[in-house]
């Protein structure tokens, strides 16, 4: 068996010493929690379950909630596929009967929004991009799940909600000092190349953003049918996105993080935006049209020799019944910019609308499919890692050729932290500012206005829209 890379341990070691404190206190309060209520039980008179185990946590779940029916809202993603798929189990083992909806990204948040203000009722469980987040707290769409974290006998020690990557628990999930959700996907951001491409014509991956573009042009048309990029930038938040890969290795993004300030007019911000524009020169021609996985799906068919996206759909390209480059293709960190590295931090989570009527229940679902029970089951299956315990698994870095690029990745996720930017702006408005800024950039892209016309006019929008 393979050692584990050196440079890894480091962040092993920095994930594990964090968590470690955390997890003992909890796990004492849990079992004094779990204790208290066992007592209580005996003395009314109620059964008694040994929820230290899934086995007996399920046949506390089926007692209180059996016949009951969650419906569930989730975005088109592999991740969402993988976790359906093993609902039957969860089905079978509490009773709880679980009707899925998985709908475009696109779609999903003007449903969830329109569920919401409806107070029908209709969903108990949302997944939630964190680009939504802000905004869904100040709605009180969104359940805090605290209580439910604290609580012994609904989370169980084995669930272990310490070992869930601190980025993404505390990124992608936490506003304030509460969670309103549970990571499912934790996403930072590679570039992917076609090693048969590169090694044909001698080139090497791109550590900084001048030799990505250089790539990219040299790539695009070299052969019949072949482009140098593909990367979503559908008008819109798709394609804000899609900038926001990038933006932070020239700026320090859209919006002023301490005064609230919109920066669009930031020179920095128009540099990064025109090199956008002509590093997306040498993509697929209908690229301004693309979200994740019309870019995924150009990679995978080997239309692209590059690609830069999410980590969480590296599955998708790892498979050899979804992909012809599956064996024929490695990843790296976003390259360095002018501005430094910026590596991207985003994602889903899973929450409870404050609407539903079946709340515990709901959590019963969430808190089984996100445990560290079932990490690894979903991990093989193809979802993407969320946990210290999967990152750090030395079976999973000795198979899995993308784990070293994510974990580097996700270190420099941290430079964005040193600078003290959160590398999605913590805005209740923070749709409205990336509709906006996504709407002018694509005009840029497709040649409707220059990239600075594209900063001024998005400068002018948010100024009205923040002030």
């Amino acid at each position: 068996m393979k050692k584990i890379p050196q440079f890894i341990l480091p962040l092993i070691a920095v994930m594990t010493i964090t968590g470690c404190s955390g997890q003992e206190q909890k796990a004492e309060t849990q079992s004094a929690a779990q204790e208290t209520s066992q007592v209580a039980a005996q003395e009314t008179g109620q059964e008694t379950y040994d929820t230290s185990t899934v086995e007996g946590w399920a046949e506390m779940v089926k007692s209180k909630h059996e016949g009951e029916t969650l419906n569930l809202l989730f975005a088109a993603h592999d991740n969402s596929e993988v976790m359906q798929s093993f609902s039957p189990e969860f089905e079978e083992m509490t009773g709880i009967k679980v009707n899925w909806k998985i709908i475009d990204t696109t779609q999903l948040k003007n449903d969830q929004l329109m569920d919401f203000s409806g107070k029908s009722g209709g969903y108990d469980v949302y997944m939630v991009d964190r680009f939504w987040l802000d905004e869904y707290v100040a709605k009180d769409v969104l359940v805090p799940l605290d209580t439910y974290l604290n609580d012994a006998e609904q989370t169980p020690e084995w669930y272990d909600f310490e070992d869930i990557l601190s980025a993404y628990r505390d990124g992608l999930a936490k506003i304030g000092e509460a969670y309103y959700g549970v990571p499912v996907v934790g996403e930072t951001r590679l570039v992917g190349y076609r090693t048969d491409l590169f090694e044909k014509y001698g080139k090497e991956p791109p550590k900084t953003t001048d030799e990505l573009l250089e790539l990219a042009q040299f790539f695009n048309e070299k052969e019949d049918g072949l482009y140098g990029i593909a990367m979503r930038a559908q008008k819109g938040i798709m394609c804000a996105s899609g900038w926001m890969s990038l933006v932070y290795n020239f700026s320090d993004g859209f919006v002023d993080q301490q005064t609230g300030e919109p920066l669009m007019d930031d020179p920095r911000n128009v540099e990064a935006l025109q090199y956008f524009v002509d590093l997306l020169k040498n993509a697929p021609p209908d690229i301004s049209t693309y979200t994740h996985e019309e870019a995924l799906g150009a990679f995978i068919t080997g239309k692209t020799a590059m690609w830069l996206d999410a980590n969480a759909l590296i599955p998708s390209i790892m498979d050899e019944e979804k992909s012809i480059i599956y064996d024929k293709v490695a990843f790296v960190p976003t390259p360095a910019g002018p501005n430094g590295r910026g590596a991207a931090l985003s994602g889903w989570s899973v929450g409870i609308p404050t609407t539903s009527e079946h709340a515990d229940a709901a959590w019963a679902f969430i808190m089984y499919m996100t445990s560290k029970e079932m990490a690894k089951t979903l991990y093989e299956a193809g979802s993407a890692p969320t946990r210290t315990s999967i990152f750090s698994d030395p079976q999973v870095v000795e198979t899995d050729p993308t784990m070293p690029a994510q974990i580097l990745a996700l270190e420099e996720a941290d430079e964005l932290v040193k600078r003290g930017i959160a590398w999605i702006p913590p805005n209740e408005k923070t749709t409205q500012i990336f509709d906006i800024v996504g709407n002018y950039a694509n005009q840029a892209l497709t040649g409707e206005i220059t990239a600075e016309e594209a900063c001024t006019y998005s400068q002018q929008e948010l100024s009205d829209l923040l002030q």
